[in-house]
């Protein structure tokens, strides 16, 4: 019996015969090292580890040209080191499997099956980029780093020829069931708008991009948009971070810079008896706060675009230093739309991939910063697939368990604050109910559930609000939970298990039989004998 003809031989780190691929040069010879130009890098990125020892020794020998010496000594010994380090590390493709060898003092070899890359990232620093060169990780879907792969530095060329390489040698089966019949119909036509008349959504899923075809550009976020960057909060304290780590780094650093305990003391003190320099350089850091978020987030997500490319999606990003992180669409199970207070209020939303196996979900897995919500829902739509159905909601029963969640404890707290003579924090915890009523509202009207027969969503929280859409076939069990309190609300939480992003999803204080009804909706074969048929009526 004859069995198919074997695959043709693909030199280490070189392409298929006849893909048309450039072919990385050198990697036809097997193992291959990294691009000297690293050697001018390297340098540069040990000079901060070096000013403190180069400086001691300076000081040490009062400037004299021996202590001029030992210093220069000290940095030729760092490029060698560096020389050494950049010729005795290799790598190459060989076996289905990625080998990392390094023999500098003994010989290490890191094998990472191909199989088990995830997503592959190719990021770029300022001195990369001027240098040509790039940073090639690789994710491997462990929780830690010591069992992924980095390559620094890479040529452009190389590191995007190796990255298409690595991704295209994997073999996964594609996963069935998990498409609507009408995703494909209904997603936007080529160069369709935004409903807002800005960003751009591009082409349906299958008509470019995919194995073998041309790249396509799926969303690209326009830089007008990186106003919105400060409403999500992240960025907002970047000021008192750069202040504080200034303080942390001069404190480290006090022996050196001839800082002791006692100068220390004496500016804090000259500094407590001047209060209203103090309250001006809050003011001045406070009003600082959109500006310094803002630039900050713009150095992180300046051109922000989305394609899709050999089966994957590559989300680009980064102003000095550009990135560019690939996930499998066949592995991505669903999407989250993220949004906090100030950004509902804005109208605007974050979108992640929900990936299998992706380690760093939350950089790797990002889709889009902060967007319009029509913008990003509709990238969704088209990175992943629409959710067909309006959530359900929950009954009233979970709005005053809210209610009471939110206001209870403080009017506790205040009643004891009152009875111990405390006025002020008695004040301060009723200030707190209040504020908490339209919290607990705002938390039930988020709270809700659906499912249009592919895929299921829930959504819940208020201070950060989150909507998860999650394939049928994502989904590998359920946990139904239910506390004393629910029990006496007749209320319960259904968890959806998902093998992909956080591995659980909540439908939160649902109806006793609305949550069991909506597990049994989505996996029927799975509740059915578990559930309790129902007495004939009359």
């Amino acid at each position: 019996m004859t069995g198919p003809p074997p695959p043709a031989a693909v030199p280490p780190g070189g392409s298929p015969p006849g893909s048309g691929a450039p072919e990385p040069e050198g990697e036809q010879f097997g193992a291959a090292r990294l691009s000297p130009r690293v050697l001018l890098i390297d340098p540069i990125r040990l000079l901060p580890s070096l000013v403190l020892p180069l400086a001691g020794v300076l000081l040490a020998g009062g400037f004299s040209p021996a202590s001029f010496g030992w210093a220069a000594a000290g940095v030729a010994g760092s490029v060698v080191y560096a020389v050494l380090r950049w010729a005795t590390f290799t790598y190459r493709i060989a076996g289905g499997r990625l080998e990392l060898t390094r023999a500098l003092v003994g010989r290490s070899i890191r094998t990472i099956p191909l199989e088990r890359i995830r997503g592959v990232d190719v990021s770029a620093s300022p001195l990369h980029r001027v240098l040509g060169l790039a940073v090639l990780r690789l994710d491997t879907g462990a929780t830690g780093g010591e069992q992924e792969g980095v390559l620094d530095a890479l040529t452009a060329e190389r590191a995007e020829a190796l990255r298409a390489l690595l991704l295209a040698r994997r073999v996964l089966p594609a996963v069935a069931g998990t498409e609507h019949p009408q995703d494909t119909a209904q997603r936007s036509p080529e160069g369709q708008r935004s409903p807002d008349g800005q960003g751009t959504v591009v082409a349906a899923a299958g008509e470019g991009g995919e194995d073998g075809g041309p790249p396509r550009v799926l969303a690209r976020v326009p830089r007008a948009w990186l106003m919105y960057g400060p409403l999500s909060g992240a960025y907002l304290l970047t000021p008192f971070a750069l202040v504080a780590g200034a303080v942390g780094l001069v404190w480290q650093w006090r022996r050196e810079l001839g800082v002791t305990e006692q100068a220390a003391v004496r500016v804090f003190e000259w500094a407590s008896d001047r209060p209203g320099l103090l309250i001006a350089v809050a003011v001045v850091l406070v009003a600082a706060m959109p500006v310094a978020g803002g630039m900050t987030y713009a150095l992180f997500n300046w051109d922000f675009t989305l394609r899709v490319r050999d089966g994957h999606l590559v989300a680009e990003r980064g102003l000095f230093t550009r990135r560019a992180v690939s996930l499998e669409r066949r592995r991505i199970r669903g999407y989250e739309l993220a949004d906090g207070l100030i950004e509902r209020r804005a109208g605007v939303v974050r979108l992640w991939a929900l990936v299998t196996g992706l380690g760093d979900a939350k950089s790797r897995g990002q889709l889009l910063p902060v967007t319009p919500r029509p913008f990003a829902t509709g990238v969704a739509a088209e990175a992943v697939g629409p959710i067909r159905a309006p959530l359900r909601r929950h009954p009233p029963a979970a709005r005053r368990r809210r209610l009471v969640r939110a206001v209870a404890p403080w009017l506790a707290v205040a009643v004891a604050a009152l009875l111990a003579g405390w006025n002020l924090v008695a004040l301060v915890a009723l200030v707190l109910a209040v504020a908490g009523v339209p919290l607990a509202l705002d938390r039930y009207r988020s709270l809700g559930h659906a499912y249009d027969g592919v895929r299921l969503s829930v959504r819940s929280g208020s201070l950060r609000r989150s909507q998860v859409v999650v394939e049928r076939q994502a989904v590998v069990g359920w946990t139904v939970r239910q506390t004393l309190p629910q029990r006496m609300a007749g209320l319960l939480t259904v968890v959806a298990g998902v093998g992909a992003g956080s591995g659980g999803y909540e439908v939160v204080d649902a109806g006793e039989e609305q949550g069991v009804s909506f597990a049994a909706e989505v996996t029927p074969e799975w509740l059915a004998p578990f559930l309790s048929p129902r007495p004939p009526a009359g």
